[in-house]
């Protein structure tokens, strides 16, 4: 065989290595080209935002002070405009003499005008202990301090005779009279008719 031969015999054998290894390369450029496009679509793809912190809450109002109430307005030294106690008179006559009560019904009268025929006398009580301080009754036309002693049921009672004045000024005081004694209260009472009946029923 001849030299010219011998090449052109080992050319056409090194060519299909060459394109062997050309297509290999290729292959592999292919395959770098590919994952490079899919790294660079993954860093196009966007990353899911960490959430956001939740807002802060809002600061609390600061209390404004409420301005102090007004001072309660002093109590009239008028006892003609002090508020009359809450209650109502009833009568009731017996044997040995009439009866006038004021209070709430039902209850325990506050005070009470009692006829006493057989010791000519008119008692007014008042429920409650006030030995030791007595009462003072204010009508619209007189005042006067009156000495008390118990009942021995709760009470204490002022004695008087049927025809005290007082008992009139009472009956007859404009729309209202009190009656004070310190441990119990002060009593403002309406000047009802029951009050008289009382008082000319133990006259009689």
């Amino acid at each position: 065989m001849t030299v010219a031969r011998r090449v052109r015999s080992s050319v056409q054998r090194v060519e299909p290595l060459g394109r062997i290894g050309h297509e290999a390369s290729m292959r592999f450029l292919a395959s770098a080209a590919l994952i490079a496009s899919m790294v660079v679509l993954a860093s196009c793809v966007p990353q899911p935002r960490a959430p956001a912190p939740a807002p802060a809450p809002p600061p609390r109002p600061v209390p404004v002070p409420r301005p102090a109430p007004p001072p309660a307005a002093p109590a009239s030294s008028d006892w003609r405009d002090w508020p009359i106690t809450p209650g109502t008179w009833s009568y009731a006559s017996r044997g040995a003499g009439a009866t006038a009560s004021f209070g709430q019904p039902g209850t325990t009268p506050l005070l009470t005008l009692r006829c006493d025929k057989g010791a000519n006398a008119v008692h007014l009580i008042r429920a409650g202990d006030a030995r030791g301080t007595g009462f003072t009754v204010r009508t619209s036309t007189t005042m006067r301090a009156l000495p008390v002693e118990p009942t021995g049921s709760g009470a204490t009672t002022a004695v008087l005779k049927p025809d005290d004045r007082l008992l009139d000024a009472i009956g007859f005081s404009r729309g209202r009279f009190v009656l004070e004694s310190p441990p119990l209260g002060t009593l403002v009472v309406p000047a009802w008719p029951e009050i008289l009946r009382v008082v000319e029923d133990c006259r009689g």
